[in-house]
C-alpha cells in the first residue's frame, strides 16, 4: 500500500471538504502534528428533513432477496473500473504504516488477557489512553492464568515495582471521569499518590466543549499497540458465546452486565510506532509534556494472540476537532463516505449508532442504484441510558425509517443480536466491510460526533488493487466478516459460507441459518417517536458534528429563550 497521490476522483466525488491532502508523515517520521492543513469548508448537501413517507412492512425486511448475479460471499479482483485505491494517506488515512503482525479481537475476553500478557513483557513505556477506565476490572474473571494482579489498579501498581525503568501514562477523558463517578468508579489519580512515582494519570480536558475524548489505543514499547471499540472499563468484558447470566460479567458492587459484543486489533511493527506518535501527542497536548519516542525493535507479541495478517500495511484514520492550536483531521469522515462510494456488492457494518444524516443520504443513494450494493447493519436493540435512548435511538429509528422507504430493490436489512437464550448482545463494536476488500476497525460510530467533534482512531486494511497479496487478503478480510456472522447465528463458518452462495446475499443468508435456541440476528422492529424524541434527534446539542454546529445550536436555543421576552 503506497501513500497514494494529491488527486483521486472517487475521494474528491464522495468526500468533499473532508478529502485533503497534507505533507505525508511517513516511516517512523516523528512529528507531533497531530493534524492536517486547515480544514476545507464542507459542502453540506441540502437534505429534505420533512417526513420520510410510509414505514416499509417489516415482513418484507424478514424476506431473502432475490439471488444476485455475483455470489456475494466469494471473493473476486474488482472490475477495472472499481479498482482505485480507498487509503489514501493524507486523505482517507493519517498514516499507512507496516504491521509485521495484526490481530483482529472480537470481544473483550481476548483483548483483556492480550493485553495484559502485553504489559507483562513491557521494560520502558506503557500509554493507556481511553474513554473510561475502572481500576476495579479484572483481566480474567473466573479463572486467572496470567502472573501479577488481576484487577487492573492493582496490576499496574504491581508491574511499576517490579519494572525499575517502566514509565505509565494514563490518559482518560475527564468528562467521562466526572459521569461514572457515581458508579463508584475508583479514582485512577490515587495511583499517583499512594504507588510509585512511574505510574502517571491525567484527565484530559483538551476538547471542545461537551465533546468526547473517544480513542481507545495501548501501546507497549512503541512494538506493540491495541487500537479499536474496547474500553478497559466495568461492563465490557464478555466472550463470543455471550453466555446467558455468566457470572464473570458480575461488576464491582453491582449485579452481572448485559451481554456485550465488542471489537479491537492489534498490531506491532512500524504500525504500533505510529500508534505510539498518536499516543505521546495526546498526552503532550493534554499534559505539556511531551514525551520522547522510543528507539526499539523488541518483540513483544503475545504467546497465545494467532496473528491474522501478517506484513501488512494498514491505514489509521482519526477523527481530530480544531481545538486552540491543534489541526482538525477529518480522516474517519473521509474514508466513511469513500468506503460507502466504492461498494460494489456489500456493505457490512456493526455500530453502536446510526445517527448521522450526512451518511444514511450516502447510504440511500447507493440503495437506489439498480445495481448498488446490499447494505446490512447490525446495531444494538436499544441504547444504554435515558438520554441516549431518547436522542441516539430516537435519531435511529428516523434514518431506519428513511433507508427502507429508499430501497426499491430491497438491499437493506438492519438488525440485532440476541444470545442463544434470545437476550439481546449490545453492539459496541465499530467494524466496517466492503465488499471483501476493506476492512475498518476502530472507535468511530455512524454518528454526527465521530465525523469530527470527537476524538476518533480507527485501523483500516486494503486488499490494493494490482498487488501480489491481493487475493489473499480479499480471502482472509471476507472470513472475518463471516466468522462474525457465524457467531451471531451460532454456526460454523462454512455454514455461513454455503447460507451466502445459496441464498445471494447476507440477508437471505440469515434467514437461512436462524434456528430455535441458538444465537440470532434479529431484524430491526419499525420504531416510534414521540414529539420530545424528535425534537432531541433532530437537534444539534446532543450530536453534532463540528464545535461550529453546537455553537450554533447552543446559539438558537438562548437567541429562542430570551427573544420570547422581546
Amino acid at each position: 500500500m503506497s501513500g497514494g497521490g494529491k488527486g483521486s476522483s472517487l475521494l474528491e466525488t464522495v468526500t468533499g471538504g473532508f478529502a485533503r491532502s497534507t505533507s505525508a508523515c511517513r516511516g517512523r517520521n516523528r512529528c507531533h502534528s497531530l493534524g492536517l492543513p486547515k480544514a476545507m469548508p464542507v459542502e453540506r448537501p441540502a437534505l429534505d428533513h420533512g417526513p420520510f413517507g410510509k414505514e416499509r412492512d417489516m415482513e418484507m425486511q424478514a424476506r431473502e432477496r432475490p439471488a444476485r448475479d455475483e455470489r456475494a460471499g466469494e471473493a473476486t479482483p474488482a472490475p477495472a473500473g472499481a479498482r482505485e485505491q480507498i487509503l489514501v494517506q493524507g486523505q482517507t488515512c493519517w498514516r499507512i504504516e507496516r504491521a509485521d503482525k495484526l490481530a483482529v479481537i472480537i470481544d473483550a475476553a481476548e483483548y483483556f488477557r492480550h493485553a495484559k500478557a502485553a504489559m507483562l513483557n513491557a521494560e520502558r513505556s506503557i500509554f493507556l489512553i481511553g474513554w473510561d477506565f475502572d481500576t476495579r476490572i479484572e483481566f480474567e474473571p473466573g479463572q486467572k492464568t496470567l502472573e501479577g494482579p488481576n484487577a487492573l489498579g492493582r496490576f499496574l501498581t504491581w508491574l511499576s515495582r517490579r519494572r525499575k525503568r517502566l514509565e505509565i501514562f494514563v490518559l482518560k477523558w475527564n468528562l467521562g471521569f466526572l459521569k461514572n463517578l457515581p458508579r463508584g468508579t475508583t479514582p485512577l489519580f490515587i495511583l499517583d499518590w499512594i504507588t510509585s512515582r512511574r505510574i502517571h494519570f491525567r484527565l484530559d480536558a483538551k476538547h471542545p466543549p461537551s465533546a468526547a475524548h473517544h480513542q481507545k489505543v495501548a501501546v507497549i514499547d512503541d512494538c506493540l499497540a491495541f487500537c479499536g471499540g474496547i474500553d478497559m472499563t466495568v461492563g465490557r468484558w464478555d466472550t463470543r458465546e455471550h453466555i446467558e447470566q455468566d457470572e464473570r460479567r458480575r461488576i464491582p458492587r453491582g449485579g452481572l452486565s448485559k451481554p456485550w459484543h465488542d471489537a479491537a486489533v492489534a498490531v506491532d511493527g512500524p504500525a504500533a510506532a505510529a500508534l505510539g506518535d498518536l499516543a505521546r501527542e495526546r498526552w503532550g497536548r493534554a499534559t505539556g509534556n511531551w514525551i520522547k519516542p522510543l528507539e526499539s525493535d523488541r518483540k513483544l507479541w503475545p504467546e497465545k494472540l494467532e496473528p491474522t495478517f501478517r506484513d501488512i500495511d494498514i491505514g489509521l484514520a482519526r477523527s481530530w476537532p480544531e481545538r486552540d492550536e491543534a489541526e482538525p483531521a477529518y480522516e474517519v469522515a473521509a474514508l466513511t463516505f469513500a468506503a460507502i462510494a466504492a461498494a460494489r456488492k456489500t456493505l457490512f457494518i456493526q455500530s453502536q449508532y446510526l445517527a448521522s444524516r450526512r451518511i444514511a443520504e450516502a447510504l440511500a443513494d447507493r440503495l437506489q442504484e439498480p445495481d448498488g450494493p446490499e447494505i446490512v447493519i447490525v446495531l444494538p436493540a436499544e441504547a444504554d441510558g435515558w438520554l441516549e435512548i431518547k436522542t441516539m435511538d430516537a435519531a435511529r429509528t428516523r434514518l431506519l425509517s428513511h433507508l427502507r422507504s429508499r430501497d426499491p430493490y430491497r438491499r437493506f436489512s438492519a438488525y440485532y443480536p440476541t444470545n442463544a437464550a434470545g437476550t439481546p448482545i449490545y453492539v459496541h463494536a465499530k467494524i466496517l466491510f466492503v465488499d471483501d476488500r476493506l476492512l475498518r476497525i476502530g472507535s468511530s460510530n455512524l454518528n454526527n460526533r465521530s465525523m469530527g467533534f470527537d476524538s476518533e482512531c480507527d485501523v483500516a486494511i486494503e486488499a490494493c488493487p494490482g498487488t501480489a497479496r491481493e487475493a489473499e487478503i480479499r480471502e482472509e478480510i471476507l472470513s472475518i466478516r463471516d466468522d462474525l456472522i457465524a457467531e451471531h447465528m451460532g454456526c460454523g463458518l462454512e455454514e455461513v459460507r454455503a447460507a451466502i452462495r445459496d441464498a445471494g446475499s447476507i440477508a437471505g443468508a440469515v434467514d437461512r441459518l436462524r434456528r430455535d435456541g441458538a444465537p440470532c440476528l434479529v431484524p430491526m422492529p419499525n420504531g416510534e417517536n414521540d414529539l420530545i424524541d424528535t425534537a432531541l434527534a433532530e437537534g444539534e446539542l446532543v450530536d453534532p458534528e463540528r464545535p461550529e454546529i453546537l455553537r450554533r445550536g447552543l446559539s438558537r436555543v438562548f437567541s429562542g429563550w430570551f427573544g420570547r421576552g422581546r
